[in-house]
């Protein structure tokens, strides 16, 4: 693993953007704009380096299983914060029927430097963005840049082979609905399902889409509507499902969940279980039942333990995105406990590579390893002003 330095193509903004990414600029406290798509470096990686991160990624998402499958078996739904019964009972009840559920894709963040075993930071199987660029932008720098170099990037073709696959388990008759927030005012929420929607129609299947907040409740015939009172049969939604199952909808929601072959009711995607794979406590469970495992960081719910003394920890709160809410504690601080539910995760700086902190974002689909976007900060949390950079394998 290397960074290199490079000089962008010229127009390289309109370039992106035409791709998709319409989000290449972020814009800093101070007014100013600054790439959020960062082709001035890239990362090189070795093939042996990518086969072996591949190896670790399968296995990390076997173990997210077997957590998530312990959770339910173990009801410990309150360590992840569900104390709500009736949804409890619904992510329990699509965890037992997932086999009947459609499930897509997930990213771990990983912390890895080329020289030691990657370590698990979190992973997010439920709202992954930054994929758009990790699918598609990143591919075409390289055939400009290096063409007959390599990538660890297969996103788009196992993509679309996973709606093909999934189709099936798809309720006859309706399109399949794509939806996102309208208070997403960057655009990165809109594109990412703009893209899965593109993948989907590429696998042969009828779509259609529309904002969350566009989504209509029908009183008499208690169902989910379309803007066109057409009945929402089934719907992948880049919506958490912390706020789905929180919201004012919620009890709709809940009552007209399809778990499986249910008539009159709707089928979202991701599938409910996906609650017990975005959720920080996975990471102390994951440490529970795998103690020592060279791919995990020792974590716990009720304290920072002994790596206050040790390591130092970083405190996540159990649902943050983005970086959101985490704090950065060195050894030797006092160890008091946040007033919300955190995960306490041993503190594993980020590799820094020419002052730039990196993190590794390793997507899967289905159950298979299938790419790599790579994401750089200034500082130790990976925030809104992380800076996306390509890769190749030479």
């Amino acid at each position: 693993m290397e960074r290199r330095t490079i000089e962008p193509r010229p127009g390289w903004q309109e370039t992106v953007e035409e791709q998709g990414l319409v989000y290449p600029l972020t814009r800093y406290p101070d007014g100013s704009l600054r790439p959020y798509w960062d082709e001035s470096a890239y990362y090189v990686f070795s093939l042996e380096e990518v086969e072996a991160l591949e190896e670790v990624v399968e296995e990390l998402h076997r173990m997210c299983l077997a957590a998530a499958e312990h959770i339910v078996t173990a009801d410990r739904f309150a360590d992840l914060g569900i104390t709500d019964p009736r949804i409890a009972r619904a992510v329990a009840e699509a965890w037992h029927r997932r086999a009947e559920l459609p499930s897509l894709y997930g990213r771990f963040d990983l912390r890895y430097d080329g020289t030691g075993p990657a370590k698990l930071l979190e992973y997010n199987a439920d709202t992954p963005t930054s994929l758009v660029e990790a699918a598609s932008p990143q591919w075409f720098w390289m055939e400009d840049r290096f063409p007959g170099a390599d990538q660890w990037n297969s996103l788009h073709e196992r993509l679309v082979d996973a709606w093909r696959k999934q189709a099936p388990l798809l309720p006859p008759g309706s399109p399949l609905y794509f939806a996102h927030s309208s208070a997403d005012e960057l655009g990165e929420d809109l594109m990412t399902v703009a893209y899965l929607k593109e993948t989907a129609e590429q696998a042969g299947l009828d779509t259609d889409w529309l904002s969350m907040e566009e989504i209509g409740w029908d009183r008499l015939s208690g169902r989910f509507v379309d803007n066109g009172l057409r009945f929402i049969r089934s719907i992948f939604k880049l919506y958490p499902w912390e706020w789905l199952t929180t919201d004012r909808f919620a009890g709709h929601v809940l009552d007209t969940l399809d778990n499986g072959g249910g008539t009159g009711t709707t089928l979202w995607i991701e599938p409910a279980w996906k609650m017990l794979l975005s959720n920080k406590a996975l990471l102390a469970i994951l440490w529970e039942l795998y103690p020592g495992h060279p791919n995990l960081l020792p974590a716990h719910l009720d304290g920072p333990r002994e790596l206050a003394d040790t390591t130092g920890w970083v405190a996540k709160p159990l649902l943050g995105r983005e970086g959101a809410g985490v704090t950065v504690h060195r050894p030797g601080a006092d160890p008091v406990l946040r007033d919300e539910p955190c995960c306490y995760q041993q503190l594993a700086p980020l590799p820094d590579f020419d002052g730039n902190h990196v993190v590794l974002g390793t997507w899967v689909v289905e159950n298979e390893a299938a790419g790599l976007g790579i994401r750089e900060s200034s500082g130790l949390v990976t925030d809104d002003y992380a800076r996306f950079l390509p890769h190749v394998i030479l």
